[in-house]
């Protein structure tokens, strides 16, 4: 599927141009018995290796021109073994349906809505059979290398079917869209808890002023890799200690907590153009404003968990004074200004988190590993055995959503308050300055000063995200062992050595390096096998339960941040929400995005149907070899995590193995 076919494709889709109706694929790999260092094969194998990769350089073109990343290097096109599989599209069309369908409801009893849920009624009938029917094809040819001509015709039928179905939710989305444009502005909480009818109303609706969920989002939300220790305070941040005494209590002070390792502190500068100083307009949600606030962070003595002390909503303090944690309405003016700074917090941190954390660092890293791979690692290879199912997936949902996201009056434009060209600028640019070896998780952890248990006790991310790291980099060394009996294996893997090339050059990885050690191929696999894997469930699957509910969590602010408390009512704060259009496409997109788990860790398959294993070896698995070992490592990983929610205050259930899928396929 050339570029422009995707265009015209993902353009008919609209906002749904993700979720469904993608020809699948249905030409299975071959079966590789026994992977090989391309240094240790005969003449033979060695010339059908290399013309095998010069086919696909071929067929993975690079290009640096994507209409909506200029500069970012992608896919030029979506090769056909990149499609989507059948399995997926089913899933991802049964979570579009429900998310219409609450949008529909939500504009009932209107002549549009009510006609439109007649409709869909008819899809979900439809969608149901077509899923009975690939169930019953799935088990009748598991397990065969070639299927027959009549799996074949089904399949190719079920597709279409799909295909359709996804069509017809295209246009009632935008029939719904255009009338929700004309609902005016949403802005009371009341309004925005009634877009939620078919869907549940996430359970943060009820904690959304509450103090500790907010701080809790820093290290168990969407976007816990930004918080991080400090010894004193920047200059831009004149926070004083008689400031910090007034909300921490007099027992504490600011050099005290200084001294002891207590400060964490969140700083939006990077968001540079995506929060804009002055008021956006935008064709889709009218006037907008993003924000670049600084939030400072204690531990209090003798306490776990963090506690916000204060938020300065811009960078300039002589612009954007200084505003105090509130608990409580006894002032009720500077309890709403303080619900306004956390606002502009939490759509900072909604930019920061879209643009940079998932998409650019999970999703666009993931696709430049894909290339490679494809391109420099031949099939026998067996780091391209491993690493397949882990970057299965990537081109295309990238390009789909950097066509539905990432351009001009789609969803994205809708739901960020910055003008697009901006947001496609600060997310190239984040991408490319994204250091490989500085920000593998343990080193991440200790840049930020965040490692140390015993100076930050409540951070569930870095405790179940080194689980899941430790499971996977025992993994990576069993199976690199298998294949690498020293350094010498690694230095002469010709195949290994163009691939790490090609990612420093025209994958533009930055600090990406020549790989001279079986120890450090060990690191880099692991790094590449947890982002596409574990990171991206960490950042992806809060959407759903967090940022479906604009109250708590928007990309664009109605009203510029406040700057006093003189005023601040519950009225003023709840203007500063964003409007109605942007809050239902937040629902309808994080509602998918957030519910799709397809092929968890641990599991190996090719991705055409009928989907058979790819890691054949039985040096790598046979009873109690290395993949048993993984699969029995990860369910310890699951215990110990479910076990750690029975003592924490709020369960993180992001990182349990058995809701991480292998890839960034959604």
């Amino acid at each position: 599927m050339k570029r422009r076919d995707i265009v015209k494709w993902s353009a008919s889709m609209g906002g749904l141009g993700l979720l469904a109706g993608a020809p699948s694929r249905v030409a299975a790999t071959v079966p590789v018995p026994r992977p090989s260092l391309p240094q240790k094969t005969d003449l033979l194998s060695a010339t059908t290796r290399r013309l095998q990769l010069v086919a696909q350089q071929a067929t993975y073109l690079w290009t640096e021109s994507h209409l909506n990343l200029a500069g970012v290097p992608m896919a030029a096109v979506v090769p056909p073994a990149e499609l989507p599989t059948l399995e997926h599209q089913l899933r991802t069309s049964a979570l579009a349906v429900e998310a219409v369908t609450n949008l529909a409801a939500s504009l009932a009893p209107s002549a549009v809505a009510t006609s439109s849920l007649q409709t869909l009624d008819g899809l979900r009938t439809r969608l149901a059979a077509t899923q009975a029917s690939f169930d019953s094809l799935a088990a009748a040819n598991a397990g065969l290398l070639k299927l027959p001509v009549a799996a074949l015709t089904l399949l190719a039928s079920l597709t279409t079917t799909v295909a359709d179905i996804a069509t017809q939710l295209k246009q009632i989305h935008a029939n719904l869209m255009a009338q929700a444009g004309q609902g005016g502005q949403a802005k009371t909480v009341a309004q925005y808890d009634a877009l939620f009818v078919t869907i549940e109303k996430p359970a943060i609706a009820q904690l959304l002023h509450d103090n500790d969920s907010f701080s809790y989002m820093r290290v168990g939300g969407p976007n816990p890799m930004l918080i991080r220790k400090v010894a004193a305070l920047p200059p831009k941040f004149p926070l004083s200690d008689a400031q910090y005494r007034q909300a921490m209590g007099g027992s504490d002070s600011l050099l005290d907590a200084a001294g002891s390792g207590r400060l964490y502190l969140l700083d939006y500068e990077s968001l540079g153009g995506m929060a804009p100083a002055g008021a956006v307009n935008k064709p889709l949600t009218g006037t907008d404003y993003g924000y670049a606030p600084i939030a400072l962070f204690a531990r209090p003595k003798g306490g776990r968990s963090l506690v916000p002390v204060a938020i300065q909503c811009g960078q300039d303090s002589s612009l954007s004074p200084m505003v105090l944690r509130v608990d409580d309405m006894a002032n009720a003016e500077a309890y709403w200004a303080w619900q306004s700074a956390k606002t502009a917090v939490q759509v900072a941190d909604f930019n920061y988190h879209e643009m940079f954390v998932h998409l650019g660092r999970t999703h666009l890293m993931s696709e430049a590993f894909a290339m490679a791979t494809q391109r420099q690692l031949a099939v026998q290879h067996p780091l391209s055995r491993l690493l397949a199912p882990h970057l299965e997936g990537a081109m295309f949902i990238n390009e789909a959503a950097t066509l539905i996201i990432m351009g001009p009056l789609t969803t994205g434009d809708a739901i960020l308050a910055a003008p697009i060209e901006t947001l496609q600028r600060e997310c190239g640019r984040d991408r490319l300055a994204y250091d490989f070896y500085d920000n593998m998780l343990p080193n991440d952890l200790r840049a930020r000063g965040v490692d140390d248990v015993s100076q930050l006790p409540d951070y569930p991310y870095r405790d179940d995200a080194l689980l899941v790291w430790n499971a996977i980099q025992q993994w990576v060394g069993e199976y690199v062992a298998v294949y690498y009996a020293n350094d010498g294996d690694v230095t002469g893997d010709y195949e290994l050595k163009a691939w790490a090339s090609e990612l420093a050059v025209s994958g533009k990885i930055k600090g990406f390096r020549a790989i001279t050690t079986r120890s450090q191929l060990v690191m880099v696999v692991t790094a590449i096998i947890f982002n596409a894997s574990a990171q991206h469930a960490a950042v992806n699957f809060p959407q759903s339960s967090l940022m479906t509910y604009a109250p708590f969590y928007a990309g664009m602010g109605g009203t510029p941040a406040p700057v006093g408390a003189a005023g601040q009512t519950e009225a003023s704060w709840s203007q500063m929400l964003p409007s109605r259009l942007a809050a239902q496409e937040q629902i309808l997109l994080f509602h998918i995005l957030g519910g799709v788990y397809y092929r968890m860790l641990g599991d190996y398959r090719d991705n055409a149907f009928p989907y058979l294993p790819v890691l054949l070896d039985p040096a790598i698995t046979s009873p109690g070899g290395p993949l048993d070992r993984f699969r029995g490592s990860l369910a310890g990983v699951e215990s110990s995590i479910r076990q750690r929610n029975l003592a924490r205050a709020r369960p993180y259930e992001y990182l349990l193995p058995s809701r991480i899928p292998s890839s960034t396929n959604i």
